[in-house]
């Protein structure tokens, strides 16, 4: 598939925006609310910005943005529809909690808007993922693990994010720095194990499953279906050569995980500034990591369009 830069975007800042307003709604949930109001305006507005910025980000992949709320009317049968249903009820419910957290309103208060903003930022990630599993004509993307890596990232780089928050207004926490170095590594294994998985398994369509005639014997293009490249060609039949794969999977991996798991470590033995330094330094390195992950993402899925159009297999 060719990578779409808008769509990756989408996906690494909004999954960190609302990985971040899921651990500011956990944290208010478990400990007792901070009461610094330049904390929450700076954490939220952080993440405000990234998941909101990401979800305008993904409209300039669309031919017509202005009819991008159609998408909610399909809420039924389109995990699109429901993506985008959660986002509106996470960004709704989480103005409510910033304002609450900012002017410190009763922590009870603070704790019931909490819990509708976990679950809808969990929510809104896990269709984000499922968008891209349900397609059964991408073999690449409909895995088991696509989701739960999509979850996974996007709590592990809002794990990040607020323990560099924290670090920066003098509140370095251990508990949140262990916290974010388990998840990196839960995604670091995930991730491999994903790209083992769709390196091993086998491209079982081929011309003549998808029509239907393979019983009948071989089935093969006869001639190209275009004298010269269209869309379809273009989106569906981008291909990366194996070579630069396995070069971008190792710097996806160092970025992503290696150097932040490293920032973690350094932050965990350095002071209150050095931790802070450190901290953002990960952020940095897992923003660049999750953006090439991303582009690896869409440009290793092969569609099985590309059948009609001489693939042998998909």
């Amino acid at each position: 598939m060719n990578p779409a830069y808008s769509v990756i975007l989408f996906t690494t800042a909004s999954g960190a925006g609302f990985g971040l307003l899921a651990w500011l709604a956990f944290s208010i949930l478990t400990v007792p609310p901070a009461s610094s109001a330049a904390y929450y305006v700076v954490a939220f507005g952080v993440a405000f910005a990234m998941a909101i910025g990401g979800l305008l980000s993904s409209l300039l992949h669309l031919g017509h943005p202005e009819r991008a709320w159609r998408a909610f009317s399909q809420w039924r049968t389109s995990w699109l529809s429901r993506e985008g249903m959660f986002a509106v009820v996470c960004l709704a419910s989480s103005a409510l909690l910033a304002l609450a957290a900012i002017f410190d309103l009763h922590p009870i208060l603070q704790r019931a808007l909490a819990l509708p903003v976990l679950i809808s930022a969990l929510g809104t990630v896990w269709c984000t993922g499922m968008i891209y599993e349900s397609l059964t004509t991408i073999r690449a993307w409909n895995h088991w693990l696509t989701t739960e890596i999509y979850l996974v990232l996007a709590i592990a780089s809002g794990a990040l994010l607020m323990t560099a928050l924290l670090a920066l207004f003098g509140w370095f926490s251990e508990g949140a720095a262990w916290t974010t170095l388990g998840l990196l590594g839960l995604g670091a294994a995930l991730k491999l194990f994903y790209w083992r998985g769709i390196d091993c398994a086998p491209k079982l369509s081929t011309a003549g499953s998808a029509t239907g005639l393979g019983n009948l014997g071989q089935v093969r293009v006869l001639e190209a279906p275009h004298t010269q490249a269209n869309f379809v060609m273009r989106e569906m039949g981008y291909q990366v050569a194996r070579k630069h794969a396995l070069k971008l999977r190792r710097i996806a991996l160092l970025l992503a995980f290696v150097v932040p798991v490293l920032a973690m470590l350094a932050a965990l033995l350095l002071a209150s500034g050095g931790a802070a330094f450190a901290a953002v330094l990960g952020v940095l390195s897992m923003t660049a990591g999750l953006v090439v992950e991303r582009w690896l993402f869409f440009a290793e899925a092969q569609h099985v369009v590309t059948l009609f159009y001489g693939a042998e297999r998909a």
